[in-house]
């Protein structure tokens, strides 16, 4: 049995983790093997949008198996080949029902959104076994939901629901389990109305934006991103303008 999941459907690449006796707990071979399907992913023209999910209906990931040992090597990618993935400008989607707890809840905060269904719950409770997350929560979660109540979470190892995630602000959406496909596939068809490169120009811009000093120096900064650069020289902008004024579907082309 493939321990990992990977197909397509049109523009959209289904990535899943496929272990659910073990929760979807990550092994080192996952490992690697994550890290190619987002090197694929990434290098392929043809796809838009990933949407990584967790086999059965007991968890999206638990983590890593610590059967397996604690890996200290990870891919060009980091932690299941996404955690450190900065370059990529491709929107990833993850499809949450269950637990999603310690590495577990830390891919599901590398990706831009997250949709839950209302019997999944989210924790970093890597200190219970003396361990501390070092797959980016410790620094993703107070840079989405805050200071105080990062901390809340992180120094109690507390579990939180899908609601919660949501009243905090690190899940998007709730649903009832029976509708999380249907709200994802709604989703990525919205994300596939708009042009591919001003949605990864987007993206990026939000992400490098975050990393400088203020709004201000963000603002000015933008001109120099490169996915910025390469939107305002793209056929697609033009196009976009075009079709606005025709009064007619565009047509995107990805250039």
């Amino acid at each position: 049995m493939a321990v990992i999941e990977i197909s397509a459907d049109g523009p959209i690449t289904s990535i899943r983790l496929n272990r659910p006796d073990a929760m979807n707990a990550i092994t080192n071979e996952m490992h690697n093997l994550l890290d190619k399907a987002f090197d694929d992913f990434a290098a392929d023209t043809t796809q838009r949008i990933a949407v990584i999910s967790g086999a059965g209906d007991r968890a999206f990931c638990a983590g890593s198996d610590l059967k397996d040992g604690i890996g200290k090597h990870y891919p060009r990618g980091g932690y299941a080949g996404l955690i450190e993935r900065f370059d990529l400008s491709k929107p990833v989607i993850a499809a949450v029902d269950g637990f999603a707890l310690g590495g577990g809840f830390e891919l599901a905060l590398a990706c831009d959104l997250i949709i839950a269904t209302n019997r999944a719950s989210f924790g970093l409770p890597e200190p219970l076994v003396g361990a501390v997350a070092l797959g980016g929560g410790l620094h993703r979660l107070p840079r989405q939901i805050g200071l105080k109540q990062a901390m809340g979470l992180i120094l109690t190892s507390r579990r939180v629901s899908a609601d919660e995630g949501y009243r905090m602000g690190f899940v998007n959406e709730v649903v009832p389990h029976d509708r999380l496909e249907e709200t994802v596939s709604g989703y990525c068809k919205d994300i596939l109305k708009g042009a591919p490169i001003a949605i990864e120009a987007s993206k990026m811009t939000v992400q490098r934006g975050l990393s400088e000093d203020s709004l201000k120096e963000a603002m000015k900064a933008q001109e120099s991103y490169p996915e910025f650069t390469t939107w305002r020289k793209s056929e697609d902008a033009i196009e976009g303008i075009k079709a606005f004024a025709k009064k007619r579907k565009p047509q995107w082309t990805g250039r």
